[in-house]
């Protein structure tokens, strides 16, 4: 059994168009995979510890090799015990909304927690970052209120959204990503048929 793991980062729930073209995607890909586990994660329910700074020397002692405290320690299996979750799955559905050009805080705090060394890089000084996830697929559904990719004009936003993701998850060694957009969701004459457009790409990705 594979697992596909959901990851919602609006608070919107199901009045986020991310969110909906996801289920959409999600509801096609399950009807057509028998062998597919679902697991979500709502960002905004989740119990996230703040990466503070025992958890930031935590970090750093696994990278130059040093040994951790014991407040160090427990720290970081809480942190291995999130980043399990994420790299235990075979497949990955973000529904991620754009919030000022990048990604919403909760996210970030979540790749913040699990994206660590030895789980899912592994850092060598003459080669850089090596990712140690393999063989993963991610679905990666974007939504954005005024930026969208065939308007030129930086006035109506830059995308430092999906860069980021695609950067951070080839960093982790996730290379194989799919993507949906609905973009833009405000500054569009048919914002509903515009919607379904978005859901109908959604199915037939997932059917494919």
């Amino acid at each position: 059994m594979n697992k596909i793991l959901f990851i919602k980062a609006s608070p919107r729930d199901d009045a986020s168009g991310s969110i909906s073209i996801a289920k959409v995607y999600l509801d096609a890909l399950l009807r057509n995979r028998s062998d597919l586990a679902l697991d979500t994660i709502d960002l905004w329910l989740e119990d996230l510890p703040q990466f503070d700074g025992n958890r930031a020397n935590a970090k750093i002692a696994v990278i130059t090799g040093q040994e951790q405290t014991a407040s160090q320690k427990t720290a970081w299996d809480r942190i291995t015990e999130i980043a399990q979750r994420f790299i235990s799955a075979d497949r990955y559905v973000f529904a991620i909304p754009m919030w000022n050009g990048g990604i919403p805080y909760r996210l970030k705090q979540y790749i913040d927690i699990i994206h660590q060394p030895g789980l899912t890089f592994s850092l060598n000084p003459d080669t850089g970052y090596s990712g140690l996830l393999k063989n993963k697929k991610a679905t990666m559904v974007y939504t954005s209120g005024a930026y969208a990719q065939s308007f030129p004009s930086p006035a109506f936003g830059v995308d430092h959204q999906s860069t980021y993701m695609a950067s951070w998850l080839n960093q982790a060694g996730v290379t194989d990503i799919e993507e949906i957009r609905f973009q833009p969701t405000l500054l569009t004459a048919e914002p509903a048929a515009d919607l379904d457009r978005a859901k109908a790409a959604a199915q037939a990705m997932a059917s494919a």
